[in-house]
């Protein structure tokens, strides 16, 4: 067996017995770029907030395991937070700063 294989196969074991250590956080004020306020003028209906609320409880959404890791730990240790989610054939990422004053909605574009 190679190491490419054994690699791709350790990174599956990890995704399959990750077990979320998060604890909820708070968001501060949430504020959206303009690419998200545009993509919501076109989706009538639709809305950020179940988004917001599974970032803040721990749901990191299409992140990397290892990013999914990062961010359990950062909700004990204070460190940036960051979750990535498609919303209306779309992806968004939310992010919240290390000091949790603020939580932002912005496309990848916008980073």
């Amino acid at each position: 067996m190679n190491t490419l294989n054994t690699t791709l196969t350790k990174e599956d074991l990890k995704a399959k017995t990750y077990v979320c250590t998060a604890v909820p956080f708070e968001l501060g004020k949430t504020v959206m770029t303009q690419g998200v306020a545009s993509l919501l003028n076109r989706n009538i209906g639709a809305s950020l907030n179940v988004y917001l609320h599974r970032h803040k409880n721990g749901d990191w959404g299409d992140t990397p395991i290892e990013d999914k890791i990062m961010n359990d730990e950062a909700t004990k240790t204070g460190e940036r937070i960051m979750s990535s989610y498609h919303f209306c054939d779309d992806k968004i990422w939310i992010i919240t700063e290390r000091d949790r004053s603020v939580t932002t909605v912005l496309l990848p574009s916008e980073y």
